[in-house]
């Protein structure tokens, strides 16, 4: 069965896998985990613990892989906002840093 599933991360299509994902496979494009919370339907970063789904354990590190039952891979996983804001970031920070180095 086909699916439109991309990376939280980068973006890149995991078509190639099966559902469900496995905790071992990672994306092809930027080797991020990808059996993690940030990839599945029942993650919102607006509720506490940032997971819909009352039964699932707390997990701390939702970019590292889990044993969560109720993971279901999200189509809509990948958040281009958060990479702006990242990328921004790194730009303040290089501006920042700029002018120190040493000779």
């Amino acid at each position: 069965m086909s699916h439109n599933i991309t990376c939280f991360r980068c973006d890149g299509s995991l078509a190639t896998f099966s559902l469900p994902l496995s905790r071992r496979d990672q994306c092809p494009q930027c080797s991020a985990d990808i059996h993690v919370c940030k990839m599945c339907v029942h993650f919102d970063a607006s509720v506490p613990r940032q997971c819909r789904e009352d039964g699932a354990d707390d997990v701390t590190e939702k970019e590292r892989p889990n044993f969560c039952d109720w993971f279901v891979a999200s189509e809509n996983a990948f958040n281009p906002d958060r990479n702006a804001d990242a990328a921004a970031a790194q730009v303040a920070l290089e501006a920042l840093f700029a002018g120190s180095s040493e000779d």
